[in-house]
């Protein structure tokens, strides 16, 4: 199992410095939000997180996310914890995960002895007690309307079962968000904070759901789950509504302009989901090659061997940077023989 930001791997392979990589592997916002002194004041740094500042973050969080005062929220060190707590919830279930996704869901479930299936669409549940989604989904860009996706949790609940979805992405595409409905049963919505604002190394996640079911996930998460910095941070940047706007407007012209090159230069667009533009070519191996060879990293899939998946990236230098390479590449790799 690979992961997208593994430069390390890239550096051994390629003996080029981490310095002098654009990575493109990930699906993180290039132009962070600009976090406040407050984030790094060493009282915050010294002292252990506090309750009440953290309560606030998770309120904040609940407003910007647009949850319904009813609904409970969990602050966790990133949503990967969340995903791998929250196979705990219904352990030993029946899941059904709509595939290709996010591959530690599938791990995360297994590992709780779940009897995991994965399918394509969700006319495929049948007797699933659990059903896992990304909405968006990541690679593939699939989307499901929030409408569908509360009626889905309302017949899952009506027996104790659950649906999972996985929001990591849905910042720049707050319309899915099945985040309205949270606090029904039947329903756990995770979200990811350092995507869309470019802060993946703050770790910082939140689960919204019923009070039974996040209950359990705090309480399995323990006393200063969430670092002072990560809690300021967060507080800062939830509460800024008008940075999310500009930064979702400057995301959305972005991967256009990205999903523009990639098209110019011979590869098929199979979904742009904001933070990342998934293509494919015949020979994707050979041109993610060729792309790191000349310093750019881009994700690959064992599953899909002609998929690429591009990040954002960010600076018109870059930018620039990208197409130079993919030049070169088109020809050292033409699409046909």
């Amino acid at each position: 199992m690979r992961h997208g930001g593994n430069l390390d791997a890239a550096v051994q392979r390629y003996a080029i410095a981490h310095g002098d990589w654009l990575d493109l592997s990930t699906g993180i916002n290039p132009r962070a939000y600009p976090l406040p002194a407050v984030a790094s004041a060493s009282a915050v740094l010294t002292r252990l997180p506090s309750a009440a500042r953290e309560a606030l973050l998770r309120e904040v969080a609940r407003k910007a996310y647009g949850a319904p005062v009813g609904a409970a929220i969990a602050a966790a060190p990133g949503s990967q914890i969340l995903i791998q707590l929250a196979a705990r919830l219904r352990a030993g279930a029946q899941v059904a995960i709509v595939s290709p996704t996010y591959s530690e869901h599938a791990i995360a479930w297994a590992r709780e002895g779940a009897m995991v299936s994965e399918i394509a669409t969700l006319s495929e549940v049948g007797d699933a007690h659990v059903v896992v989604l990304a909405n968006p989904n990541n690679p593939d860009g699939r989307r499901h309307a929030p409408s569908d996706l509360a009626a889905m949790a309302g017949r899952l609940g009506a027996s104790g079962g659950l649906l999972v979805v996985d929001e990591a992405f849905a910042d720049v595409m707050p319309e899915l968000s099945a985040a309205p409905y949270a606090g029904m049963p039947g329903l756990i919505v995770l979200r990811s904070f350092g995507k869309m604002y470019g802060l993946a190394g703050v770790r910082l996640g939140f689960a919204l759901g019923a009070k039974e079911d996040i209950g359990k996930l705090a309480a399995w998460l323990g006393p200063w789950a969430v670092p002072g910095p990560a809690i300021e941070a967060g507080i800062a940047a939830l509460s800024d509504g008008a940075w999310a706007e500009a930064a979702r407007t400057a995301i959305d012209r972005e991967a256009g302009e990205l999903a523009g090159l990639l098209a110019r230069h011979g590869l098929d667009v199979v979904a742009n989901v904001g933070l990342f533009v998934l293509a494919s070519h015949p020979r994707a191996a050979d041109v993610a090659d060729q792309l790191a060879r000349r310093g750019i990293w881009v994700r690959t899939f064992d599953y899909a061997p002609t998929w690429l998946r591009f990040g954002l990236p960010g600076e018109a230098t870059a930018m620039a940077w990208l197409d130079r390479a993919m030049r070169d590449a088109k020809d050292v790799i033409p699409r046909t023989p």
